[in-house]
């Protein structure tokens, strides 16, 4: 029995049997060769079997297995957290370790509420956030993602929350430009801030490049600049969601390194960091607010987890592998030849209506019609089909509806940080067959639904 027995059986293909993997390429049990065009969640940075992680992994373990960071400190905590503010660099010099990404976005939140209270600031409990947008997978971050198929599940949970419009630049109002798509996205978040009322409004939490939930959305320059104002004149908290985003994959260490006038005063990491090889996430803070809560009160949450050795581990050779490979580099570089592939399939096929993103983290949205941008019928899931016309091509991408289809179709394009230009041509080459595949797909369904 296999994990995947919990996911939805509604007709769609099995995902394969992995056997092995290498570099960027998996391995099934029939002996098939899959690209892994998308790292896994976006997460295998250096690709498969490293050899440098696995014999750290190895050394770490037989050394110095586990220590729990409330009774002893361990070399590999003082190491990776110091080497994380380094590459964050200022104002971010203290940093929280936990097990993952969904468990890093609720230890930061739980680290503002528990300062705002200590400040004597205890109304301070409303987030906002974008629809779309996602956080996170535990009940907390699911109820701050902005994913509208989940509401009904989660109305029954007592986490105070707000949505504002995510700026959407390919589905806003056709007459806008990006940046005026921006500013409505703006305006929307102060009338929140200011109708739930300033003191009450803990944090304002945003993926400054999106993922799942907004396909690779990259919004314009001005409305970080913007809500960075926002946050400083209402008093509330910027935090920024860089779990999928940050880690070298848009061709700097954090995506916010891309931005000039919006300095976050939370940033929250995972995925990359380890590279899939352990569970990790990290939070990001300035030295401020964590002495002085210190001295207040004390942050009294911890996990089992938390600033595994293991992982800690896992973490310095990834890193090493970044710094000794200049991966985040060729993220940048070939990552500009990756979009420009898209881009050209974009030009090519019928049903790409538009391609987005940055570094080596693409979004290709896909339409039943380019100039009016229609969507394919919701009962032809479209990002399912993507999926399996993919691993027919020995091509692995992420692909799943978010928020019913409402906001768009899309798949995501992700490869490791080590692809070369002729790996992003021959993704390019399996990606053409692929929607090759899709069109003739919609083509059957259509003449079997009209029968």
């Amino acid at each position: 029995m296999f994990q995947d027995a919990f996911f939805s059986r509604d007709g769609s293909a099995p995902v394969p049997l992995m056997i092995r993997a290498e570099g960027i390429w998996m391995f099934d049990e029939h002996g098939k060769a899959y690209i892994d065009g998308s790292s896994g969640p976006i997460a295998s940075n250096i690709g498969h079997a490293n050899e440098r992680v696995a014999h750290a992994m190895y050394q770490q373990a037989m050394t110095l297995d586990y220590a729990y960071p409330r009774v002893a400190r361990h070399a590999g905590n003082a190491a990776l957290t110091g080497r994380l503010c380094s590459l964050a660099g200022a104002p971010f010099e203290r940093v929280g370790l936990a097990s993952g990404g969904s468990e890093a976005m609720d230890l930061a939140l739980k680290f503002l509420r528990q300062y705002a209270v200590a400040k004597g600031l205890s109304s301070k409990r409303i987030l906002i956030s974008n629809m779309p947008s996602y956080h996170g997978a535990s009940i907390g971050t699911l109820a701050i993602s902005g994913d509208e198929s989940l509401e009904p599940f989660l109305s029954g949970f007592a986490v105070r929350g707000a949505k504002v419009p995510a700026p959407m630049t390919y589905r806003g109002e056709p007459d806008l430009s990006p940046e005026e798509i921006a500013e409505q996205s703006v305006a929307a978040l102060e009338y929140a801030i200011v109708n739930l009322g300033p003191e009450n409004v803990l944090a304002y939490v945003v993926e400054p490049v999106g993922g799942v939930a907004t396909g690779c959305l990259v919004p314009p320059s001005v409305y970080f600049r913007r809500i960075r104002e926002l946050c400083d004149r209402y008093g509330v908290f910027l935090v920024f969601d860089e779990i999928l985003c940050g880690a070298g994959r848009t061709g700097k260490f954090l995506a916010s390194h891309h931005l000039s006038g919006c300095i976050p005063d939370v940033i929250v990491v995972a995925k990359g960091i380890a590279a899939g090889y352990s569970p990790l996430g990290a939070v990001l803070l300035p030295a401020e607010p964590v002495d002085e809560l210190a001295k207040l009160t004390g942050f009294n949450f911890s996990h089992t987890y938390g600033a595994n050795p293991i992982s800690c581990a896992a973490a310095l050779a990834v890193l090493d592998e970044y710094e000794d490979r200049d991966l985040i580099t060729n993220a940048s570089q070939t990552g500009q030849h990756l979009g420009q592939t898209l881009r050209q399939l974009m030009n090519a096929s019928p049903i790409v209506g538009d391609v987005r993103g940055i570094g080596l983290l693409y979004a290709v949205e896909l339409v039943a019609d380019k100039e009016s941008k229609a969507q394919f019928p919701y009962d032809f899931n479209v990002t399912e089909v993507a999926r399996t016309e993919a691993l027919k091509q020995g091509l692995i991408i992420y692909s799943r509806r978010t928020s019913g289809g409402k906001y768009g179709d899309w798949f995501i394009v992700a490869p490791p940080l080590t692809v070369t230009r002729a790996d992003c041509d021959q993704i390019g080459q399996r990606l053409e067959l692929m929607l090759e595949g899709v069109r003739h797909a919609f083509q059957s369904w259509r003449r079997g639904s009209r029968s």
